[in-house]
């Protein structure tokens, strides 16, 4: 080893860092999530197009928005269906890498907005499960439950804190 690899150990040999929106996410939690994201994306394709067959022009904008929803869903949740495209890989590291609360507003953002421009039954059907994706990811940004015993705890120690500011401003009054 030379002295700059003794003096900056780290510097050396990185570690790779753990994807944040993996931490507290089981395994199969996450294929959960990435599941539902394909099957939005397909929901958001099938609809986005059926939605373009029209003459009004909001509806073609909400049509073609739900599919470029589409195609954000399956670079980022399922780079391996785009594989004829030379950025995938990085655009899904770069989404792995991402929160869980962050891919929440943005998948949930992403298909709020065609039915903000076309309500109607094809753009609420074809975003549901777009929206559901993320939900999902909005739930595991919430963290685990827990459990009865500690909020127990909690809730002892807040009773307790309680009495004695009670008591406490009794005996001042006194």
């Amino acid at each position: 080893m030379s002295s700059q690899d003794e003096q900056f150990p780290a510097a050396a040999a990185p570690e790779p860092a753990a994807a944040p929106a993996e931490e507290g996410m089981t395994w199969w939690y996450r294929w959960l999530c990435r599941i539902a994201g394909v099957i939005g994306g397909m929901s958001c394709a099938c609809a986005g197009l059926w939605n373009c067959v029209t003459i009004n022009p909001l509806n073609i904008a909400a049509g073609v928005w739900m599919m470029l929803n589409a195609f954000v869903l399956f670079l980022c949740e399922a780079p391996f269906c785009c594989q004829f495209i030379e950025f995938a890989n990085a655009v899904s590291a770069r989404a792995d890498r991402l929160r869980a609360w962050q891919k929440a507003a943005f998948y949930c953002g992403m298909a709020v907005f065609p039915v903000v421009l076309s309500l109607t039954l094809t753009t609420l059907f074809g975003n549901a499960i777009a929206f559901a994706t993320g939900v999902l990811y909005g739930l595991s940004a919430l963290g685990k439950k827990g459990d009865a015993i500690s909020y127990a705890r909690i809730h002892q120690q807040q009773k307790q804190m309680d009495e004695e500011k009670l008591t406490g401003t009794l005996e001042g009054q006194a």
